[in-house]
């Protein structure tokens, strides 16, 4: 019988390497009120992220992937503690974490840092590189004590992200710099402080195709040296298989299938990440074909104001059952590979066979 999963598992990592820890993690925003409901006294939420668990292990990349504004990007600021968690906790070296600026906030930092997406508007126009990373360096207590320490510090951050000679970058400004060398400088910026985990939201998005893949080999370079963990949030399901080593499907704010990469990306469980699958450019199913299968979801995405009950993919899902619209499916085990699950009906077995 397919069991339910109670554990927010993401590999077969020992528990032990777990630096940052999301359980039942949820993030809503207010929407500004009408007359209306100042009238009837209320207030509506965006419900960017809901109950959402994973474990960020050393050396070890896990991908968020799903489509615009499913809460990917949410998820990543709440945990850089950007933003302030509606609900659940996030626990870091198993302690749970609460940080509202300050030392306190200082401190997380310098163990959890992010990689944004544009890194043009990440850095400062006005200021050069070595100003962004010694500003960084000294932020964090590690900018030595001398000049000539803080220059070859400088020098080793340049050199992590692969701009050498450094001499050629420290003293050019941003718009100097190609969107790969700027993007680069953020990472840097990210290593000064030291950290065991980095936060990359969609760090390659805003890049040339042709120098994605350098980019993405750069970060993991950087994993395998320091051990970092890395949470890779992109909407590109094939860069996630290439990059990371398991994946968490997102979809309207909720997390419906997780595993390892090679597993969900070649044997896709829920039928939204069997949409994102389909979406991806594939060489081998290029056949010139353009009618849609008659199992491909239709529609929109579902108002995160106000969502719909049960499944929030159900309205568009082609396999959905009465069920589907009444009751939130829970983690269920597919059965194929360990550690590999989706929040579907159908792979409860009750279910099956009732549809059967």
């Amino acid at each position: 019988m397919t069991a339910e999963l109670d554990a927010p598992a993401s590999g077969t990592t020992d528990d032990s390497d777990v630096v940052l820890e999301a359980e039942g993690v949820s993030k809503h925003f207010p929407v500004r009120r009408t007359g209306r409901d100042v009238v009837k006294r209320t207030t509506h939420h965006v419900h960017a992220v809901d109950d959402v668990s994973f474990a960020l292990r050393r050396g070890h990349v896990t991908a968020m992937v799903g489509e615009s504004g499913s809460g990917k990007s949410t998820v990543a600021r709440v945990m850089a503690q950007l933003h302030r968690q509606t609900a659940g906790t996030i626990r870091l070296h198993g302690e749970p974490v609460d940080v509202r600026g300050g030392r306190r906030f200082r401190a997380y930092c310098r163990a959890v840092q992010m990689v944004f997406q544009d890194p043009f508007a990440s850095l400062n126009p006005i200021h050069t590189v070595r100003y962004h990373l010694t500003r960084a360096l000294r932020i964090h207590g590690n900018a030595g004590r001398t000049r000539a320490e803080r220059e070859a510090a400088l020098e080793d951050l340049l050199a992590s992200v692969q701009l050498t000679p450094a001499r050629n970058y420290l003293d050019k400004f941003p718009h100097e710099l190609s969107g790969g060398q700027r993007q680069r400088v953020a990472i840097a910026r990210a290593l000064a402080a030291d950290p065991e985990v980095l936060l990359a939201d969609e760090p390659v998005s805003m890049l040339d195709v042709s120098i994605r893949l350098g980019v993405l080999n750069l970060l993991r370079d950087l994993k395998d040296r320091l051990r970092l963990a890395i949470l890779y949030i992109t909407h590109d399901i094939a860069s996630a298989r290439y990059f990371a080593d398991d994946i968490q499907v997102m979809y309207a704010g909720q997390v419906v299938e997780g595993g390892d990469s090679e597993t969900v990306t070649q044997s896709p469980a829920h039928p939204y990440t069997r949409l994102l699958v389909e979406s991806a450019p594939d060489p081998d199913r290029l056949t010139g074909r353009t009618d849609a299968p008659e199992d491909s979801a239709q529609g929109e995405p579902p108002s995160l104001i106000s969502p719909p009950s049960g499944c929030r993919f159900h309205p568009r899902c082609p396999f959905a059952m009465d069920r589907c619209s009444v009751a939130s499916p829970p983690r269920l085990e597919v059965g194929d590979q360990p550690g590999h699950w989706a929040a579907c009906w159908l792979f409860d077995t009750p279910s099956v066979e009732a549809a059967s």
